[in-house]
């Protein structure tokens, strides 16, 4: 099976917890406070491995999470930092945030890799809160949460040559004449139903990579049969080979199939039309053939999709005639032409962004009439104070009234003894 589309969450390392720890030695009184750091936690990173052909292993294991660091020791002794946790993934694979649609990583070379999840920093040991009012605190800090995304990976068939045309044209037969992979081949219509990668080599020396994608039919841009499942390959692409079934036995118009085939290709990114195009008119050695390809060539002078009228190879992928100034060409052409950049998906914005700040806290009440206290950089620092220190809380709650919580509590109609709960901590109120 062909996997080429799979979500999963990843979840970075949390750093270590600092430590609250004194210095306590033989003839030395008044030590000091000699609390260690926490160390870092892993990162999640993404990288090629050549090996992998389909994202088939994504199947089985949809959540990563990578260690966190060590906590902090005695005598200023920083935490182990955890090591970063690798997902391999095949050449060609781009990451997007599930959430934001904004492409995160494009994987396209051998040695590729990127940092998705970032491992949150070590806490603080208390060596670091000693003041000449506190000259031995107890307090340190928890280690920084790692981050956490879902996303989405899609893999983009790697090739520099796409094979694209209507079923039954000859795309896999063409395939696996020029080069050395072994598609299915028959008479009926989605024979192929994964992309096929082959290496074409010239006399010259000269090699690229092509790739026959499954057979694309009119409406396949909106989903209709597989063409909008694999569509997306062709953004890879450099050169695109449309064949062309010149024969006309299925009773169908050659002039009518480009026509419509170029079409899903602008309906899905009107871009790709851009790219060099070559028309690859197939099944030459049949009767009718000559004469299709003569009115072909008059109806194509008339085609307005294309911003250049593209050049026409006659070929029959059968008896091998006509395809080494075919494969010449597409080698030239190649050469002429740069990598094409990946695209992020486009995301529905407003006409006008008024820019509104993130809240640093949030307050709702529940069912109970506890006071909920949420918020992305209100729950970071709690989750980086520790509880089990006096002097960490107090810290803490000073923090929270520096941010304002206290008197927003009471503008929202708190009164002393109630109950407010900042993740799974509960506490009473206190005006």
């Amino acid at each position: 099976m062909f996997v080429d589309q799979v979500k999963i969450s990843v979840k970075a390392g949390n750093g270590g917890d600092g430590m609250v720890a004194f210095r306590r030695e033989k003839f030395v009184p008044n030590g000091g406070p000699a609390g260690g750091d926490g160390g870092r936690g892993g990162n999640i990173v993404f990288a090629v491995d050549e090996g992998l052909r389909t994202l088939m292993d994504f199947r089985y294991q949809r959540k990563f999470k990578a260690k966190h660091g060590g906590n902090g020791g005695i005598k200023q002794m920083t935490g182990r930092g955890a090591e970063d946790t690798i997902i391999n993934v095949p050449q060609g694979t781009t990451i997007i945030n599930a959430e934001t649609e904004q492409v995160m990583g494009d994987l396209v070379a051998p040695d590729d890799s990127v940092i998705i999840a970032h491992g949150g920093r070590g806490g603080r040991g208390n060596i670091h809160f000693a003041s000449p009012k506190n000259p031995a605190p107890e307090i340190a800090e928890n280690g920084e949460p790692g981050q956490e995304f879902e996303i989405r990976l899609e893999l983009k068939v790697l090739a520099d040559v796409g094979l694209v045309g209507f079923p039954s044209v000859g795309k896999s037969t063409l395939l696996a004449t020029v080069t050395s992979a072994k598609p299915k081949i028959a008479e009926y219509h989605f024979t192929t139903l994964v992309p096929n990668l082959g290496m074409v080599r010239l006399p010259d020396g000269r090699d690229f990579v092509m790739a026959d994608l499954p057979g694309l039919i009119e409406g396949a841009a909106t989903g209709v049969g597989l063409g909008f499942q694999f569509l997306r390959h062709v953004e890879r692409t450099r050169v695109i080979l449309h064949l062309i079934d010149m024969s006309g036995l299925e009773g169908r118009d050659p002039y009518e199939d480009f026509e419509k085939i170029n079409q899903e290709l602008m309906t899905y990114d009107p871009d790709i039309l851009k790219r060099p195009q070559i028309v690859v008119a197939n099944k030459m050695d049949m009767p009718d053939s000559a004469d299709n390809l003569a009115q072909f060539k008059e109806d194509l002078k008339q085609d307005e999709l294309l911003t250049q009228t593209p050049e026409i190879y006659a070929v029959s992928a059968l008896t091998h005639a006509g395809l080494t100034p075919l494969l010449q060409r597409t080698a030239d052409m190649l050469a002429a032409t740069p990598q094409f950049p990946v695209k992020q998906p486009e995301v529905a914005t407003k006409a006008e962004y008024d820019f509104k700040p993130e809240p640093e806290f949030t307050i709702t009440q529940d069912a109970n009439g506890t006071w909920v206290l949420g918020g992305e950089k209100l729950l970071k620092l709690f989750k980086m104070t520790d509880i089990n220190h006096d002097e960490s809380l107090l810290r803490f709650t000073r923090q929270m009234r520096g941010m304002g919580i206290d008197n927003s509590l009471r503008d929202h109609g708190a009164k002393n003894g109630d109950l407010v709960q900042i993740d799974d901590f509960t506490f009473e109120y206190m005006a």
